[in-house]
């Protein structure tokens, strides 16, 4: 991989030193099984570089996890460093577990078609080689059917001048990917962000896809959450609850809600619903206020600048019920190095054992 860790390197330097710490866990190489959910179904995409694949994939209502990882080579156990030189055969792919009441194989197919260049066989924009080539692993006949057809059907439409190159393999192995390469658009959240503008990637996609890309990703998130009225808000809430959701408000440290509950279960919006933080990533900062180490779906979380106070903050909000719900800081715990300093007012806990009664059933396997 060469060629993406020269981008990051030129991309970041001038702005700050990079240290990555890329400390390999070769004990993360075991085949990814499946979620013990009867509800749940797998999918198997191989996009050219994984943190991207499993970014977008992520954004989707209906996918639960999206695990990179290895898979199409022919070496037993694949390490980083031997799929990155392409001599294993292996290409970067990304794993998703979805819901099939939310989202369909079929929908996924439309997302991936709509992420990729599926002319170029060789490789994905920057990144060159075999081991980041695009190919749909079908799990079974069924998946190998729909795939086919939807090549087909991407093929007659004339949407690409040059021929349909991505290959549909049946999956044999897949191999999850280490532990520094999961969730990296969330871990390492700025010098992904610098990859990926700099790999060419959705500057391709705007040119081919343009406005019709982005009317289909709104589409297909989640659509179930959504902001009340002001006058539904000043009956539902409590005065403080809407100071701070509504009016930017501040609670008073260690006399708050959720600053030291310790029980397990994940945090949502008080106002939309949408889920934002779990208990597995919450900390003692010491600060008085709820703490997390990251989001538990980042595509909910929208930052921005606040120049209140003769200083600049990053100020956190929901996406759909745009609530303020704290501030973003960079002196966190590994591996993120971040806190989410977020006021008990804003959130709404959900036990663990109530997940599937209230609504968030996807995420009951995070405490298994």
């Amino acid at each position: 991989m060469k060629s993406k860790a020269l981008l990051i390197f030129v991309a970041i330097v001038g702005f700050f030193a990079i240290n990555i710490n890329l400390a390999m866990d070769k004990s993360n190489k075991s085949d990814v099984k499946n979620i013990s959910n009867s509800n749940t179904e797998l999918a198997t995409f191989a996009g050219g570089c994984f943190w991207c694949t499993e970014s977008d994939f992520e954004k989707i209502d209906g996918v639960i996890d999206a695990v990179s990882g290895y898979t199409g080579g022919h070496v037993a156990n694949p390490i980083y460093e031997d799929v990155s030189h392409g001599g294993t055969g292996h290409t970067e792919a990304v794993q998703v577990h979805y819901d099939p009441q939310k989202v369909t194989y079929e929908e996924l197919l439309d997302i991936f078609w709509r992420h990729i260049d599926p002319t170029d066989p060789n490789g994905q924009f920057v990144d060159r080689g075999s081991q980041y080539r695009p190919e749909i692993f079908y799990h079974h006949s069924r998946q190998k059917q729909l795939a086919e057809t939807s090549r087909d059907k991407l093929e007659q439409s004339g949407r690409f001048k040059k021929p349909i190159k991505t290959k549909i393999t049946q999956l044999n192995k897949f191999y999850r990917a280490e532990a520094y390469h999961q969730n990296y658009y969330k871990t390492h959240t700025l010098r992904y962000k610098y990859y990926r503008h700099n790999s060419g990637r959705d500057q391709f996609l705007q040119r081919i896809w343009g406005a019709e890309k982005m009317a289909k990703e709104k589409k297909m998130s989640n659509k179930k959450y959504m902001k009340p009225s002001d006058e539904v808000l000043k009956e539902k809430l409590t005065p403080l609850q809407y100071q701070i959701t509504q009016e930017e408000g501040t609670e008073r440290a260690f006399s708050n809600e959720y600053w030291n509950n310790k029980k397990e279960g994940i945090y949502v919006d008080i106002v939309s619903g949408e889920p934002l933080f779990s208990s597995l990533d919450k900390y003692k900062s010491g600060t008085g206020w709820p703490s997390f180490t990251k989001p538990i779906v980042a595509s909910n979380i929208v930052e921005k600048k606040d120049r209140r106070f003769f200083t600049t903050r990053t100020e956190v909000r929901s996406k759909y019920g745009d609530s303020h719900l704290g501030h973003l800081f960079p002196d966190g715990p590994k591996p993120t190095g971040l806190r989410y300093c977020i006021n008990s007012a804003s959130l709404k806990f959900i036990p663990k054992e109530q997940l599937k009664e209230k609504g968030y059933a996807e995420f009951t396997q995070l405490f298994k």
